[in-house]
């Protein structure tokens, strides 16, 4: 079984002299349940279907399996999909050994900036940009499945 290990943060500083890839990524949820998550994305041209369980008690770990599709099965799966979508910039950035994916939100999460980092377990070390901001690991209120329901624009952030 896979399990994706990842630390969240938002992002308060200018990291984009550090990009090395860029790739536009639409994507949506068959299901988005507490629990379980099924997500259509494209890639780029790519499709992709992917099917996430619960996280662990710290937000940090769960399980994930992910098949590439065909670009066409995805976009019609994507017409399947809860009301609520997600559209971001993915940019790829080197920090020391890891490879953080910096993700800027349009549409309705305009103005959601957050960078990500996957690690081989939950107590590895990673180096951390000067561009870092607040750790929001395990909060739920950042994963794209909630954030189709509940957009960032609607959020009361005085």
């Amino acid at each position: 079984m896979a399990t994706e290990i990842e630390r969240k943060f938002l992002v308060s500083g200018d990291f984009s002299k550090e990009v090395y890839s860029s790739q536009r990524i639409v994507q949506g949820y068959i299901c988005s349940q507490p629990g379980r998550t099924v997500r259509i994305r494209i890639r780029g041209e790519e499709g992709y279907l992917t099917i996430k369980g619960p996280s662990d008690e710290k937000g940090l770990s769960r399980y994930e399996f992910e098949q590439q599709i065909s670009l066409t099965d995805a976009e019609q799966l994507l017409c399947l999909c809860e009301p609520g979508a997600i559209d971001k910039i993915r940019h790829l950035v080197h920090v020391g050994k890891h490879v953080w994916e910096v993700d800027v939100f349009y549409g309705a999460n305009e103005g959601l900036i957050v960078a990500e980092v996957e690690l081989v377990s939950e107590d590895e070390s990673f180096e951390k940009p000067a561009w870092l901001g607040e750790e929001v690991t395990g909060d739920r209120r950042y994963y794209n499945s909630m954030l189709t329901k509940n957009p960032y624009t609607q959020w009361d952030n005085d």
